[in-house]
């Protein structure tokens, strides 16, 4: 079974792409593919202009991901896996001492409890510390497979006034893939609608909804599948 069919499509430096879809549409299966966790048996894909699946550790420089199903090192604190990344991206430990308490207060995640054990923490909290770790790099490309999934609406918020700041301030590029309907409208230049392993359509939400003569991006979103979007499903595809 084919999990993700042939796709075409650019991004630009700086610019939020927003891709919706079903559980087992190939939204996880592309954001792996693009973070050089999965070997490809076809096609291409160039970041920056290097080769994803022949270049695979200049193109880990310029990328991080966060997932829904992040993992971590589940009986060390928020601190210490933070750290463990930082060493593994080879950062400078004098740096990130005190860097690594600021991006965990920028995400909202709650200073007094960045030293308990993960496994005690809430999904929602571990949530925050992925993309704490995401951010640490400072990626050009940030490649968000449900990025706040688990969190409550007010971290939700945060988490996306987040991802504005590191567009504005970085320059960073966003690909987001996402159940949430809101969410793409409000953080995307631009929306894909991705069904059964094939991008149907790649376009201003807004040009969807004039496209398939629908006055939400839920019922463009029907229109061009045929299904309802289920934001409480989970990504694991």
């Amino acid at each position: 079974m084919t999990a993700l069919n042939p796709v075409t499509f650019s991004i630009e430096r700086g610019e939020c792409v927003a891709i919706l879809g079903q559980n087992g549409s190939g939204k996880s299966t592309l954001v792996r593919l693009l973070s050089t966790l999965l070997l490809e048996d076809g096609g291409a894909a160039r970041i920056f202009g290097h080769d994803v699946f022949r270049e695979p550790r200049r193109v880990q420089r310029l990328i991080n991901r966060v997932s829904v199903e992040a993992s971590f090192f589940k009986r060390l604190s928020a601190i210490e896996n933070l750290s463990y990344a930082a060493r593994f991206y080879v950062l400078r430990r004098r740096e990130t001492r005190t860097q690594i308490p600021l991006i965990l207060e920028r995400v909202g995640f709650p200073l007094e409890r960045a030293s308990e054990p993960m496994e005690n923490l809430s999904r929602g909290m571990q949530q925050k510390v992925a993309l704490a770790r995401a951010l640490l790099t400072s990626p050009i490309l940030l490649l968000l497979d449900e990025p706040t999934t688990g969190l409550d609406p007010r971290s939700k918020l945060e988490v996306q006034e987040l991802i504005r700041e590191v567009r504005r301030v970085h320059e960073a590029t966003v690909l987001l893939c996402t159940h949430d309907l809101a969410e793409a409208e409000e953080l995307a230049e631009r929306v894909g609608i991705l069904h059964r392993g094939e991008l149907l359509c790649l376009a201003p939400a807004a040009e969807l909804k004039r496209r398939y003569r629908t006055e939400t991006l839920e019922q463009a979103f029907f229109a061009a599948t045929g299904t309802i979007i289920d934001e409480g499903e989970e990504a694991s595809e």
